[in-house]
């Protein structure tokens, strides 16, 4: 079964990429300045320390 919800995200999303020949370094450049100046507060959470595996 096909959401057409999920499709619609899917396509957008893949025009999105295309803009920029599917380079993902291009596309997170650009989607960072459009959050920069989006005018909401960005919030960066720290990151999480992985826990030492114990071999048991």
């Amino acid at each position: 079964m096909k959401d057409p919800i999920v499709e619609e995200v899917r396509e957008a999303r893949r025009k999105h990429a295309e803009k920029f020949n599917f380079d993902l370094h291009a596309i997170c450049e650009d989607l960072k300045k459009k959050e920069e100046n989006c005018g909401h507060p960005i919030k960066t959470l720290p990151a999480k320390r992985l826990l030492k595996e114990t071999g048991t």
